[in-house]
């Protein structure tokens, strides 16, 4: 059993373990023994938390696809245009390529959400593996559907907010929210089958395209790197 007070920290950190192992074997070659491992703490305190590894693996993928939504909300904030808000979400949804290859994996809250991360190379292979498991795995279909339905509403939202500012032209909100998620996870799958477009760089320019369709200036908002 874990040291009194211990119980968040160490739960967090089996998580990122899990990520990590995952990342690094894939969900297959994940162990509970490699996660203890990379945990630097004993199977019995993995167990302790996560009763089996299937236990384990829906939870950790609840924490992946968690962190999206943590970042966005937390860089949201109420004086946005609702392009900026946009902005935003696609870069948390399809993140700019970096080299962030020295950087670990963090989904934990515990140090304040600008703490958490997860490198390019780990959210592609994360991406991989949780979804091809998800279509053979009910338990994790329902974890995607939850996560994404909430996704949608939100970009809703900021639809229907710029519908009312006069900034966007949106006449279904959710249809469109829907084709800006759709949009970021199959560019993703190009990314991870290294499949780029057709004039090279960086394929997130194209959703962004795709949302600037939809403002009545036609895209003229400014565009945030940051």
């Amino acid at each position: 059993m874990p040291k009194l007070g211990m119980g968040p920290k160490r739960r967090a950190e089996v998580i990122n373990a899990t990520l990590t192992c995952i990342s690094m074997y894939g969900i297959d070659g994940m162990t509970l023994d490699k996660v203890a491992d990379h945990a630097n703490c004993s199977k019995g305190v993995v167990t302790y938390y996560f009763k089996n590894k299937d236990h384990l693996t829906i939870e950790a993928f609840k924490s992946f696809l968690a962190y999206y939504g943590l970042k966005i909300e937390s860089g949201i904030e109420h004086t946005m245009t609702p392009g900026e808000m946009m902005d935003l979400t696609l870069k948390f949804i399809l993140p700019p390529l970096s080299d962030d290859a020295d950087r670990t994996i963090n989904v934990s809250q515990l140090d304040g959400v600008d703490k958490m991360y997860i490198p390019l190379a780990d959210q592609a292979k994360l991406f991989v593996q949780f979804y091809s498991k998800a279509m053979l795995d009910h338990n994790l279909q329902e974890v995607v559907s939850k996560s994404y339905e909430t996704d949608l509403q939100g970009i809703a939202k900021i639809m229907d907010y710029g519908n009312r500012t006069g900034e966007m032209s949106v006449e279904d909100s959710h249809s469109a929210a829907y084709g800006v998620l759709a949009m970021a996870i199959g560019l993703s799958f190009f990314r991870v089958a290294n499949v780029p477009p057709a004039n090279g760089g960086d394929n997130r320019y194209i959703c962004e395209d795709y949302v600037r369709r939809l403002t009545k200036t036609g895209g003229d908002y400014e565009h945030r790197e940051d």
